[in-house]
């Protein structure tokens, strides 16, 4: 058993190191943004990520100190909150924007690192020692698969604004 809360306590501090990396990455970029609507997007994913952290954290200190897996409930939104920030800012966007190269790159490099995250939770999931930590990682992979597809969508937005537009209205219209 104690080979197993090793491995298990080595998986939490590499998914803490890896939340950490991503809301400061997430906080650089909204920064730099130069819209509204990708600082706010980007914003909420720091704020995302810190809340993965603090999940991490506390469970970490808990096998830490009791050597037992807490009782954590964690479940995320689905992508709700996300989606919510990210249609409110299209309604009073400019359909004209200019994306900078920087900022697409920055994207981009969210997208990838939203994959990792989520190969890592799915690979962590597999290996999971309680049923607690597999169901953790499951919600957790989850929300990261969310989060990439949010970011897919800011992307193609970014990339051809009024065709994103286009195609979204198009879809809404002939429900496809």
């Amino acid at each position: 058993m104690a080979k197993e809360q090793d491995a298990t306590l080595e998986g939490l501090q590499t998914a803490l190191q890896m939340e950490i990396d991503g809301k400061e990455f997430y906080l650089k970029s909204s920064k730099a943004s130069k819209n509204a609507l990708g600082k706010d997007l980007l914003k909420k994913l720091a704020a995302e990520e810190d809340i993965h952290r603090k999940v991490f954290q506390n469970i970490y200190n808990t096998i830490k100190n009791k050597k037992s897996w807490p009782d954590v409930k964690f479940s995320g939104d689905g992508g709700r909150n996300l989606r919510t920030v990210f249609a409110t800012a299209l309604e009073v966007m400019d359909k004209s924007v200019n994306a900078m190269p920087e900022e697409l790159d920055a994207v981009k490099t969210a997208m990838a690192m939203e994959n990792k995250t989520y190969d890592y939770y799915n690979s962590r999931e597999t290996q999971a020692a309680y049923d607690a930590e597999k169901q953790l990682y499951e919600s957790l992979a989850m929300q990261e698969s969310e989060h990439y597809r949010v970011l897919q969508d800011y992307y193609e937005f970014l990339k051809d604004p009024a065709g994103w537009f286009v195609k979204t209205e198009h879809t809404a219209v002939d429900g496809g």
